[in-house]
């Protein structure tokens, strides 16, 4: 096994000195998807310990989520249980619970899986990045298969949710009903008018024909016209022609009344 370094910062200024002066560097706050990385990254960015990156508060019309906030902190939060249940949900289905233990949103973001289970809830929300240097909409953060619009050197510090009263709805399908990589992940809000979608492209993505469609009121539309958003492919877990079927089918539900 290679050599690794192991870097742990005092907080966060003195994280973001040292992602600066070590730019091959892996941040790492819980790791479930680091541990499992090959090759293993030179050098590693500890963040987990930061009291500054954890937390959830609500302030200034929104909630913020500490960026190495742990889904089992988001799951026993009663502020998102009574204003984001969706992301509650969501992040119920990942993993066991050493996973939700470990396991954080910030990681989740910056891990950029097409099949990450909270993406599409922070679609549908429209979350904002909050960095060290700058606020990124959610809707603007992923740019590529496992890219984002993270610059060299930039920390997630946190997410952020504005309270605007919008309900979203949550429906995730997996070969098994609990610790399962998702099939096709979905998201939806019906004011404002938002449709988000997980693992059907090299992204997570907004339908933005079905949601043009669902604006209008026209929901038989928005379930037909979201075949043509979606970049499904065959893969291990999944045939592209079952996941657009799959995308249809849990959008109308979702949908219902």
């Amino acid at each position: 096994m290679p050599d690794v370094t192991y870097l742990r910062p005092r907080d966060v200024a003195d994280a973001v000195r040292l992602y600066g002066e070590h730019p091959d560097c892996r941040p790492l706050a819980g790791g479930t998807d680091l541990m499992v990385m090959r090759p293993l990254p030179r050098a590693l960015l500890d963040l987990w310990h930061l009291g500054e990156l954890k937390g959830i508060r609500r302030g200034d019309g929104a909630i913020e989520i500490g960026a190495a906030e742990s889904y089992t902190g988001i799951i026993g939060s009663a502020l998102v249980r009574e204003h984001l249940p969706a992301l509650a949900a969501a992040s119920r289905t990942i993993g066991a619970a050493q996973i939700q233990n470990r396991g954080t949103l910030g990681g989740n973001l910056a891990n950029a899986s097409p099949a990450g289970d909270t993406l599409p809830v922070l679609l549908a929300a429209d979350a904002v990045v909050v960095t060290d240097r700058r606020a990124i909409p959610v809707a603007d953060f992923f740019i590529g298969y496992r890219k984002t619009a993270l610059l060299p050197g930039e920390l997630i510090v946190a997410v952020r949710f504005p309270l605007d009263g919008r309900v979203v709805r949550f429906l995730k399908v997996g070969t098994r009903a609990a610790q399962a990589i998702s099939k096709v992940v979905l998201a939806v809000s019906r004011a404002p008018a938002r449709i988000a979608v997980g693992s059907v492209a090299e992204v997570p993505l907004r339908a933005r024909g079905a949601e043009q469609a669902l604006e209008r009121g026209d929901v038989a539309g928005a379930v037909t016209t979201i075949a043509a958003d979606i970049r499904p492919i065959d893969d291990v877990r999944s045939t592209a022609a079952y996941r657009r079927a799959v995308t249809r089918n849990i959008l109308r539900r979702l949908l219902e009344p």
